[in-house]
């Protein structure tokens, strides 16, 4: 073929002409032409241009009826969800008057005209079998789904219907040329309904996402071509595809897809939810021990003194830097929680750190954990003859013993705590507790630490500690269960609240 027609010139495809041409030179003149324009694109506007149609190898002018049959045709193939592509040929001759002598004269205003329609191409380009299940979880996210596609009307809404894009049965499809003539109210009251749009132009897709913005609505734009970029630059997150996708398109986008594949972005989705999320869980777990940490002191000047200091400034120290951070790092490799995809997008006013953290982590955990702490102190000064009103003096061997039973029972605390910050309403028990290696380790790690600056002379000096009796121990080692054990029972009135509001 490209011995006998070599290509000579190319007329290439506009979103607006909906259709590409390619001039060949041909070695033996056909019809006494020595040039040929083959153009493929959307059948009703090549069909238009036709004045004749090839039948057995016969040109023969095109009747209204065979073009209304072409377009049955057409419109029986869409529905079906295949692509279908229109093909027409014109023979050109140097000697005709409307032909320019010059190939860099060839436009497509004069070329594109006097077409003899061959037929139509129909292709199938069925969606992943994932895709269905991922767009299925963005409804269930309460992510909205716009298809904006240069395919046929039919075509989009039969594929759209197949994926589950939209549900209903007679969803509105908006043509380029219908968007056209639509106001921006026009446009706005129509995306708050499922849409589809079909046909049309990159500056008509800017138009929908810059519309979609002044809704309210986070956009996320997909795209592969050149004429993707300003609807992708204009979009809140631009999503292009690594392989089919352009370089001008990947310059644009925040998101490169390596695989094409929309399941991934719903992936991603997922992902960036429990990351967000996990960050939300590191900043509980650190903020715990906040008020176990201040509780000591502030019975110290409630008591006027009464009460000696229950927690030296070292101890809070140690448990900043080196109990708390491991663990806490942990928090942020854990998986995403068994429904997070059924939550709808997170308000974007709403800062990370939100009341319902400060609250559960001051007033919830924070209050749970002073609790335990102070009742170690006081044990430790009951289980060595001292009372509420007669507790051991500062710089003596119960004081060191009771300070350093305060610090390790805020450590055991947090040992609870942790597992609980895990999930936010989920049980600990679904996921399993040797899931989290890092978490895990840290726990292990914490307890090694505070074994050292209990019985190693020089750490003892430095933050004032000394071993504690096997008494103590059965009281921290019931800690971790007690704060788990009423957390766990917390998120299960919580899950059934949520059940009976469903």
């Amino acid at each position: 073929m490209q011995n006998e027609q070599p290509r000579i010139r190319e007329l290439h495809f506009d979103s607006r002409r909906k259709r590409m041409t390619t001039i060949h030179q041909l070695n033996k003149p056909i019809h006494g032409k020595n040039r040929v324009a083959y153009t493929k694109g959307a059948p009703k506007e090549l069909i238009e241009l036709c004045e004749n149609v090839l039948i057995n190898g016969q040109i023969q002018p095109i009747t209204d009826d065979m073009k209304k049959k072409a377009m049955t045709a057409n419109d029986s193939y869409a529905r079906q969800g295949l692509r279908v592509l229109a093909v027409v040929v014109r023979y050109l001759g140097l000697d005709d008057q409307d032909i320019p002598t010059s190939l860099s004269a060839y436009t497509p205003e004069i070329i594109e005209q006097k077409m003899t329609f061959i037929g139509l191409v129909v292709m199938a380009d069925p969606p992943r079998p994932e895709v269905k299940e991922a767009v299925q979880k963005c409804h269930q996210a309460g992510i909205r789904i716009v298809m904006i596609t240069g395919d046929y009307g039919l075509t989009a809404e039969s594929i759209a219907k197949r994926i589950g894009i939209v549900t209903g049965d007679h969803p509105r499809v908006i043509s380029g040329l219908e968007l056209e003539g639509m106001s921006d109210d026009q446009l706005k009251n129509a995306l708050k309904d499922e849409v589809i749009f079909a046909r049309v132009a990159p500056e008509q897709k800017y138009r929908v996402v810059d519309n979609l913005q002044q809704l309210g609505e986070v956009v996320a734009v997909t795209g592969d071509g050149v004429n993707d970029a300003p609807a992708l630059k204009k979009a809140d997150i631009d999503v292009e595809m690594g392989i089919t996708g352009t370089d001008v398109a990947k310059e644009a986008a925040d998101m490169i897809l390596t695989d094409d594949n929309f399941a991934s972005i719903v992936h991603a989705v997922e992902q960036g939810r429990a990351a967000y999320n996990n960050i939300r869980k590191f900043l509980l777990y650190i903020l715990n021990s906040n008020v176990p940490e201040a509780a000591p002191s502030m019975a110290f000047l409630l008591s006027k003194g009464a009460i000696p200091l229950p927690l030296t400034i070292m101890q809070i120290l140690f448990i900043d830097l080196g109990t708390d951070l491991i663990p806490a790092l942990g928090l942020g490799s854990e998986k995403p929680e068994a429904g997070i995809m059924n939550k709808p997008p997170r308000n974007l006013k709403e800062p990370l750190l939100n009341r319902t953290i400060l609250i559960k982590a001051f007033f919830w955990y924070g209050i749970l954990e002073s609790i335990v702490s102070l009742s170690a102190y006081f044990f430790v000064n009951s289980i060595n003859g001292f009372s509420l009103g007669n507790l051991a003096e500062e710089g003596s061997a119960t004081y060191i013993a009771a300070t350093t039973m305060t610090l390790a029972a805020i450590v055991f605390c947090q040992i609870g705590a942790v597992m609980n910050c895990r999930t936010e309403n989920e049980s600990v028990f679904k996921i399993g507790f040797l899931k989290n290696v890092t978490i895990n380790a840290g726990i292990i790690l914490e307890v090694i630490l505070l074994l050292v600056i209990m019985h190693v002379p020089l750490f003892q000096k430095v933050f004032g500690t000394a071993p504690i009796g096997v008494q103590s121990w059965i009281f921290l080692i019931c800690i971790p269960p007690i704060i788990l054990a009423i957390e766990e029972i917390r998120k299960a009135i919580s899950r059934r609240i949520v059940q009976t509001h469903k």
